[in-house]
């Protein structure tokens, strides 16, 4: 029997890393036989239009980037991992859960070493005729100085909803706060402590691979992953591995970001929940073809093993663990490894890659130099950056990527 696997994307104003993925599939060009089907692939780039709740998707796969902020394809979504078992990348039934909160909560129950972290009312109120009442009855005041006392100064105030570190301020004492929280409006806002960190870790997980990388949220947008290899300890790396992978088994999450401070030995998660994560070739250079090539990995992995959709969440095995007061940190962490390694299937999804993607890193290499590849990276850098500037990130992001491929080059043997 014959199948043709349709991998469908979800997209807003991307246009790189899509452009990035239908190239690479082209490549590869792949024809697997798995337990007696033989399945082709294609990509499709999915329109938004009104649907029969009882229509058929011809999807097997669903990479979706823009159903956190959109509601009519989130409900698509919904429908077709409800009623047709399409497996979607991410869950929508945990968006939620991608506004921060309910994401620290779970995870402080977790074990995880979560910096104190409070939940403040919203400066300005709901506009609902119901509010007067019931902030006159119900609503306590407070002295929201002490509370940041509480906290420890310096501290950051920042939207429990937020993303991009939009209206992320540091706050270093009473003024500043007053002034913070007054500009916050409407808004739900956190204050964390921070943290005086060694290194700040940013970790990208597509399915069962992560990437941990060097960051610098204070440099520009280009300028913020560092290409640095040996910045972490081994068994910092793999604490962040699994830190980033209980996460997304946690939610049923399959591409998903997770922010770290290290300190000394310690690890402190700090912004685990991206709906939407960075795999903007302006962003990621250096390595960006790790996650187009990781992306086109796990979709057909995906779609060839008709791995099924999880929207329901086992977190009863997970708090079974969390909160064990006779287990050490360590223990927890081993044990949420297992966890997570269960879900992704990462043993089946190691031995399938090995069996049916084994040249998958060659043909990224061989993408990256070639004329297809520089003409996408010299648009995206004419639609991201400034006349005047254009001609000085050209080569820059061409020195990037080359590194990349030497290097993989040089692996390779």
């Amino acid at each position: 029997m014959d199948r043709t696997r349709l991998i469908g994307m979800l997209l807003g104003t991307e246009e790189d890393w899509p452009s990035a993925f239908e190239g690479l599939m082209r490549r590869l060009d792949l024809d697997i036989t798995f337990e007696g089907t033989k399945n082709t692939f294609t990509t499709e780039r999915i329109t938004i239009e009104p649907f029969d709740l009882r229509m058929v998707p011809r999807h097997s796969v669903v990479i979706d980037r823009l159903a956190h902020w959109y509601y009519v394809p989130r409900e698509w979504l919904k429908k077709i991992a409800l009623m047709n078992d399409v497996y979607l990348m991410n869950n929508p039934f945990t968006f939620q859960s991608m506004e921060k909160h309910a994401a620290y909560c779970a995870m402080m129950r977790l074990g995880l070493k979560v910096p104190e972290t409070w939940l403040l009312p919203n400066k300005k109120p709901p506009n609902n005729p119901r509010f007067p009442y019931t902030a006159q009855k119900y609503n306590r005041s407070f002295d929201l100085a002490t509370i940041a006392r509480a906290v420890g100064y310096p501290l950051f105030m920042k939207p429990f909803d937020g993303g991009a570190w939009v209206g992320v301020t540091r706050i270093t004492n009473d003024d500043e706060l007053k002034r913070g929280y007054d500009e916050s409006g409407e808004r739900l806002m956190h204050i964390q402590k921070a943290i005086d960190f060694d290194v700040f870790a940013r970790s990208l997980s597509i399915g069962a691979e992560t990437m941990v990388m060097r960051f610098d949220p204070e440099r520009p947008l280009h300028d913020r992953y560092k290409v640095d290899h040996g910045f972490l300890t081994p068994e910092q790396g793999e604490e962040i591995v699994v830190i980033g992978r209980l996460v997304n088994a946690f939610f049923r999450w399959e591409f998903n970001s997770c922010e770290t401070l290290v300190k000394g030995d310690e690890i402190y998660p700090i912004d685990y929940a991206n709906a939407c994560p960075d795999v903007s070739l302006i962003s990621l250079h250096y390595y960006f073809p790790w996650a187009i090539m990781t992306l086109a990995k796990w979709a057909i992995f995906c779609a060839t093993t008709e791995r099924k959709m999880r929207v329901d969440q086992d977190t009863a095995n997970y708090f079974s663990v969390g909160d064990r007061e006779d287990m050490s940190y360590d223990e927890k962490i081993a044990a949420y490894r297992v966890l997570s390694e269960e879900y992704f299937e990462t043993d089946r999804y190691n031995e399938f890659c090995a069996k049916h993607l084994p040249d998958v890193e060659e043909r990224m290499v061989e993408f990256v130099e070639s004329r297809e590849f520089d003409d996408l990276l010299v648009e995206t850098v004419r639609t991201t950056f400034p006349p005047h500037e254009q001609d000085t990130f050209i080569p820059h992001y061409r020195g990037l990527l080359a590194a990349w491929a030497g290097d993989r080059r040089a692996v390779a043997g």
